[in-house]
């Protein structure tokens, strides 16, 4: 068992409270991208599951995503529920040096903004009772097997030699592809006209913007698990990727619409973090300056292609995090090379054609899965309490209709 190291700890303590920070980041960017109206239901979507799977994780998710495997690389057994026998030591399946309730700590903030994320697709028109019931059963029964399948050293993708060093896979493509499901569900928006669909406080969606990319650095070079060499280029990895994402968002928009859109830059900065989380730890700075630019153009296309479909993805969920995801998943199948990380592998530019195939064979798993799964979970959900709120609600506003409370005084 590895001896604990007082640098290492306090990095992934530090990165832990970084990526816990991202929720509330994420709470203002999603809160400022709805109408005045839903902005605290909206809110307290990514705040509530701040609480809630922080509960949940440590009775029983972590021990599903990540104690001892129960024998077919698909689930963990529950050795570790509510967290017993998990103390200040090192853990005995994972060789780090950190205590292993640092590591508990870390893999829950991935957890907690997971679901989190899914609720940018049915914003302003879900039941609250039946978004608690969703968030419960999703972390339950898509994230932790997933997370389970990619990170555990017994899960079956991780033996396959999948490459997800931040949640490519485990974070982005499942709540993107579930976000998808979800707006398809629950169906649009009642009256839903693009005047009525403008953001109404875009500085808090920038705002939100900014924090995202500040705790990601937590997300991505956090994932490193040491103050060490890793870590340092999974940050530069991080911020180069997220700021060419950036600007070709704000290229494209502009040729487009003619003006460099002040959303557009935020939204791109957050593609290009999405597309690099996977690769962080296993591509070199130039190839996340490809990324970044590669993600921006096929990103903002498929924003593009939602608004002329009939789906109500309401904040574009499945567009960033969905598509991002999956381009990011198998563009570290491309890049990747040992010559960053000798735990990682070589990707198709080194000659290895097979991890570009690993990274398929990861992508269609767990974007399929979690589109059957999150499927069914609405539908069990939908049987207990309907999903969506009645047409007056929706039309008062969910922070009214369900919450009791407005935002802003008249």
């Amino acid at each position: 068992m590895p001896e604990i190291n007082a640098g290492d700890t306090a990095w992934v303590l530090m990165s832990a409270a970084l990526v816990m920070l991202m929720t509330p980041g994420l709470a203002l960017f999603y809160g400022g991208l709805v109408r005045r109206k839903n902005v605290l239901s909206t809110i307290m979507h990514s705040f509530f599951i701040l609480g809630l799977v922080s509960v949940t994780w440590v009775l029983w998710g972590y021990t599903l995503a990540f104690g001892p495997d129960t024998g077919l690389g698909l689930i963990g057994g529950l050795d570790w529920l509510a967290l017993e026998g998990v103390t200040g030591e090192p853990s005995s399946v994972y060789a780090t040096s950190v205590p292993h309730l640092a590591f508990v700590a870390f893999q829950m903030m991935f957890a907690i903004i997971t679901p989190a994320l899914i609720t940018g697709a049915f914003a302003e028109r879900k039941r609250f009772k039946a978004f608690v019931l969703f968030a419960v059963a999703w972390s339950t029964l898509v994230y932790a097997p997933i997370a389970h399948w990619v990170w555990s050293p017994d899960g079956w993708l991780f033996g396959l030699g999948v490459l997800d060093f931040a949640g490519g896979t485990v974070v982005h493509l499942s709540s993107g592809v579930a976000a998808l499901v979800a707006a398809l569900f629950i169906g649009r928006r009642t009256g839903l006209v693009e005047p009525a669909t403008e953001p109404h406080d875009v500085p808090m969606t920038v705002l939100g913007a900014g924090l995202l990319w500040f705790g990601w650095f937590g997300f991505n070079a956090g994932s490193a698990l040491g103050a060490n060499g890793l870590a340092a280029t999974a940050f530069v990895t991080t911020n180069t990727a997220a700021a060419m994402a950036a600007i070709t968002w704000v290229t494209i928009s502009w040729m487009h619409r003619g003006s460099p859109s002040v959303l557009g830059a935020a939204i791109g900065a957050v593609a290009g973090l999405v597309a690099i989380t996977p690769a962080a730890g296993y591509v070199t700075p130039a190839a996340a300056i490809l990324m970044g630019l590669g993600v921006g153009v096929v990103c903002y296309a498929a924003s593009q292609l939602r608004l002329r479909s009939r789906v109500d993805d309401a904040l574009d969920v499945f567009s960033v995090h969905g598509v991002g995801g999956a381009f990011g998943a198998l563009a570290t199948g491309v890049f990747a090379t040992l010559a960053v990380n000798p735990a990682g592998a070589d990707g198709l530019l080194a000659g290895n054609v097979g991890q570009l195939a690993a990274q398929v064979v990861g992508v269609a798993v767990v974007g399929v899965y979690s589109a059957v799964a999150t499927a069914l979970i609405l539908f069990g959900v939908n049987l207990i309490v309907p999903i969506r709120v009645p047409g007056t609600a929706e039309e008062a506003g969910l922070d009214l209709a369900q919450h009791g409370e407005i935002a802003y005084q008249p």
